[in-house]
């Protein structure tokens, strides 16, 4: 059976899930692209089912399938042109714990896209626990989308600051600042946490004042700064550097 109406109560809820508020209820999140929907299954996380556009002639996958007419697909998908196949996946959770070895800590990261390149990134560089403070929601269809895959293969943890400081004890904190020291010159601790602040406001005073080292990345004289994405990219590689040499 094809849905074809934007009014459906199928298509409702699957375009809901475009709202944070409505992924926290459901528990789900949506994956778009063929690409994307391979790798969410590879990965092991739960697929509900698949969403197609009736035209999708693509790959085949071994769950439930809704089939919709090209305006409730529309409907459902959130890029300009979508590729006609979406999969509402199982948000997964865990819980906050001490990481087992050199982590991220996202301190008000609030640009969905930022959140999703660093994750990207943090899969990349072996920076597979993410902990969570007051960002943008990694699961958004624009931090998915921006993640690449990458949300797939971390543990993201979420809290409030005090509660991800608590279960960080014991790990030096790394404040990415530009106050800070200079990051090609610095060697950090074999197992650390790395910690990126908002895009405008920079790091929280609570992390700021709890961070044992300060690390910057030097730049050209009227460059105010970079963007928090690529910061983040730079000083995870530069201060992971030693697992690649």
């Amino acid at each position: 059976m094809v849905i074809v109406s934007r009014n459906n109560p199928v298509v409702k809820e699957l375009a809901a899930l475009k709202e944070k508020k409505f992924r926290q209820a459901n528990g789900t999140f949506l994956v778009e692209g063929e690409k994307m929907v391979r790798e969410c299954a590879a990965s092991g996380l739960t697929v509900r089912r698949v969403i197609v556009r009736e035209d999708y002639a693509g790959e085949e996958f071994p769950f439930s399938k809704v089939v919709l007419g090209a305006d409730a697909f529309r409907a459902v998908a959130d890029e300009k042109t979508p590729q006609g196949i979406v999969a509402e996946a199982e948000i997964p959770r865990y819980d906050l714990r001490v990481p087992e070895r050199s982590c991220l800590f996202l301190d008000g990261v609030a640009d969905p896209a930022n959140v999703g390149a660093i994750i990207r990134t943090a899969n990349a560089a072996g920076y597979r626990e993410i902990y969570c403070a007051n960002c943008a929601d990694a699961f958004s269809p624009k931090s998915v989308r921006s993640s690449m895959s990458g949300v797939f293969f971390v543990r993201l943890m979420t809290g409030t600051r005090e509660e991800i400081l608590s279960a960080l004890q014991g790990v030096p904190l790394i404040a990415a600042d530009m106050d800070g020291e200079n990051i090609f010159r610095f060697s950090p601790p074999e197992k650390f946490a790395l910690c990126i602040g908002n895009e405008g406001n920079g790091l929280s005073d609570e992390v700021r004042s709890r961070a044992e080292y300060t690390v910057r990345i030097p730049m050209e004289e009227r460059t105010e700064s970079l963007n928090a994405a690529v910061s983040a990219a730079l000083a995870m590689y530069l201060l992971g550097r030693r697992k690649f040499e």
